[in-house]
């Protein structure tokens, strides 16, 4: 950047660089998506076309950052992980959040097409806050992840049974909203049950664990043209190793899927 004697206003840029040694999420909300969703005919409680694309406006991000080493997601939100270790855009904030979002706005409007087909044009830009926040431990990242997964499951329990009362058992959503009142986990798994012969427990786990997004090593086979000293060609397979990001729709909370997946925390020692 060349020099003039207006540089000075630089000095009044905030210093955003993330602490060393910490894992950097960047958590991505939709913002006013209750008018998004009805203005665009959502399905209720869930419409497994905008889950779809949630999943997929996140792995093009992942791709795009690739020291994310795991992604959450559920509903109208994304959490990214960016490796206690990284030094993308210096660790600035800033950089990094808006970085996320603008990615992860773009790869929403670029995919609508392909999950909503012709038939439901995309009406007005979507747009998306974003957050950055800390944390010094595995445990402390497990822990947000966990806290994450429970929110799923809490608002798709209650999604679910609230809708059910409307659509099915004719409530108004008024009316709805006064049943639930006051009712905890095993009334709303007891009224799905009973009253409409639903067993929460076997509704998709997409809906009810949310979307994991992680990297892992796939064997790639291709035939590829190899020209020989006689100047013939020979169709030869060759089989690569490479890394995809995978959708899991699993449990976070409990230990197994870190124990399969130890390659994702970083050493708390580092």
């Amino acid at each position: 950047m060349a020099k003039s004697k207006f540089e000075y206003v630089r000095n009044f840029e905030t210093d955003d660089t993330c602490l060393r040694n910490c894992y950097i999420v960047v958590r991505l909300d939709g913002r006013n998506f209750h008018k998004f969703t009805e203005q665009h005919k959502f399905a209720k409680p869930n419409d497994n076309r905008a889950l779809g694309l949630m999943s997929r406006s996140a792995r093009s991000v992942m791709e795009e950052l690739e020291d994310i080493v795991i992604a959450y997601g559920q509903s109208d939100e994304f959490s990214f992980v960016f490796k206690r270790t990284s030094t993308w855009f210096k660790r600035r904030a800033s950089k990094l959040m808006t970085h996320v979002a603008s990615q992860f706005s773009s790869s929403f409007v670029f995919y609508w097409k392909e999950f909503f087909g012709e038939d439901l044009p995309l009406l007005y830009p979507p747009s998306f806050d974003g957050r950055v926040v800390l944390y010094p431990s595995n445990r402390n990242l497990k822990d947000y992840l966990s806290w994450r997964q429970a929110d799923c499951h809490v608002n798709n329990l209650y999604n679910t049974v609230f809708w059910t009362l409307v659509q099915k058992g004719g409530l108004t959503t008024a009316q709805a909203e006064e049943r639930l009142k006051g009712t905890l986990a095993a009334d709303k798994n007891e009224i799905l049950f009973s009253e409409f012969n639903i067993n929460y427990n076997t509704e998709p786990a997409v809906l009810k664990k949310g979307t994991t997004l992680i990297w892992e090593k796939r064997d790639e086979t291709v035939t590829k043209c190899m020209k020989l000293p006689n100047a013939e060609e020979k169709e030869v397979v060759v089989t690569r190793s490479r890394r995809r990001v995978q959708a899991h729709h699993c449990d976070v909370i409990g230990e197994q899927f870190w124990e399969e997946h130890p390659d994702i925390l970083e050493d708390d020692n580092c």
